[in-house]
């Protein structure tokens, strides 16, 4: 129920999701309705009750708190769920575990009110108390991961896994939030930061949970699914960046040993170096190539934002392009194999010496595996760019 009557509309949602917590489920409700009525906040608490069989429900109910099922499991699931039942304009978040501090939620609210779309706590500035953090995810698992994302996306934040967090509801809806484990925590800061809503954080205290039994975060796992998300969600540092490291450091030997052996601190390398630096091309070649069916891919389907690179991209990488591009390098391993079948002709198809030999034919099946890469990939990057920019928007004075 809300604390000032159903009748007002609510300014506030205060969101626990909840999964078995009747041991800590009743103080927290208390702490937030305190703070509510304290603070004169138009809200009411709302409980997403994740499959409790605990009597986490009935708790909630006698405290005053609204609760509502949520049949899909999942952390980013139940909140989900309650996201889509809450009432106010605002909402802050949190575990029901008794480690957030529900009674200090004016610095969300404030912040909010100032306009902010999203508000994160931040545990390592207000303060971990000792024992309510693991050792593994203090030192390393949460600061790697947000290292990892102000990286990737550029984000403020500066605790990407803190619980703790308010934002503008309707403006969440946007997003598209669709993960439903422990990575929903991530996914909601990257879309937010990748859409450009304003983001800030406030300082907000850690104490160890009240539960007798274990928590429901695997560490090892949902470690994983949050670094698997932020990878998923920056092709540039999941395909282009290595793909461009792999061609640029495969191109320079490529060049450096095609002329002739190569002797560096008395190691000689050949034809053998000369041939794993042609796959480090091609395999490069394949992730740049990734990294744009991906960044499409995301953007047709609502994954990222519209992006005016892609634009510009498909205004000058057409098909056609890719096609001219690739036919011309078929074309020059065309002519590579023949020069090839003409020197083993000469020999009268006998043997030859292979240090001469393959400085045409790796040189010749590099083109070739390029240029039918290039080919199907231009086919496949039309089909997922329709719609996208391009040649088919009519021209500027053309008609309608």
């Amino acid at each position: 129920m809300p604390s000032r009557g159903e009748a007002e509309e609510l300014e506030l949602t205060v969101l626990m999701p909840c999964l078995n917590e009747a041991e800590t489920v009743g103080i927290c409700i208390e702490k937030a309705r305190n703070s509510l009525e304290l603070n004169r906040i138009c809200g009411e608490v709302l409980i997403a009750d994740n499959g409790c069989t605990d009597g986490t429900r009935e708790i909630a109910e006698q405290l005053g708190a609204r609760v509502v099922r949520v049949e899909r499991r999942g952390y980013g699931a139940a909140l989900l769920g309650g996201i889509a039942a809450a009432r106010g304009r605002f909402v802050i978040m949190g575990d029901a575990d008794g480690s957030y501090d529900f009674a200090n939620l004016m610095p969300f609210v404030d912040q909010l009110r100032a306009g902010y779309d999203l508000v994160m706590g931040n545990r390592f500035r207000g303060g971990i108390a000792p024992g309510a953090m693991r050792p593994l995810h203090r030192y390393l698992g949460n600061p790697a991961l947000t290292a990892l994302g102000r990286l990737f996306f550029k984000s403020p934040a500066g605790d990407f896994h803190c619980g703790l967090r308010g934002f503008r509801r309707e403006v969440i809806h946007r997003l598209g939030l669709r993960t439903t484990g422990m990575e929903f925590a991530s996914e909601m800061v990257v879309k937010a930061t990748l859409l450009g809503l304003s983001i800030t954080e406030v300082p907000t205290t850690l104490s160890p949970d009240g539960r007798s039994r274990a928590p429901h975060l695997r560490s090892w796992r949902d470690g994983w699914r949050h670094l698997r998300f932020l990878l998923l969600f920056s092709p540039r540092w999941l395909f282009l960046y290595p793909g461009f490291a792999s061609i640029g450091t495969g191109a320079a030997l490529f060049a450096l040993i095609l002329p002739g052996p190569l002797t560096v601190a008395g190691a000689t390398f050949d034809v053998n170096t000369l041939m794993y630096a042609s796959a480090a091309v091609v395999l490069g070649a394949q992730s740049v190539i990734f990294a744009a069916f991906t960044k499409v891919y995301a953007v047709t389907h609502g994954l990222h934002p519209p992006d005016p690179r892609l634009d510009r991209l498909f205004r000058f990488v057409t098909l056609e392009t890719g096609l001219l591009a690739g036919a011309l390098l078929l074309l020059a391993g065309a002519f590579g194999t023949t020069l090839a079948l003409d020197l083993w002709g000469r020999h009268s198809f006998g043997d030859l010496d292979p240090r001469s030999t393959l400085r045409l034919i790796i040189p010749s099946t590099l083109f070739i595996a390029l240029g039918f890469q290039i080919i199907l990939s231009s086919f496949f990057l039309s089909v997922l760019g329709l719609g996208i920019g391009g040649e088919d928007e009519p021209r500027e004075g053309a008609e309608r």
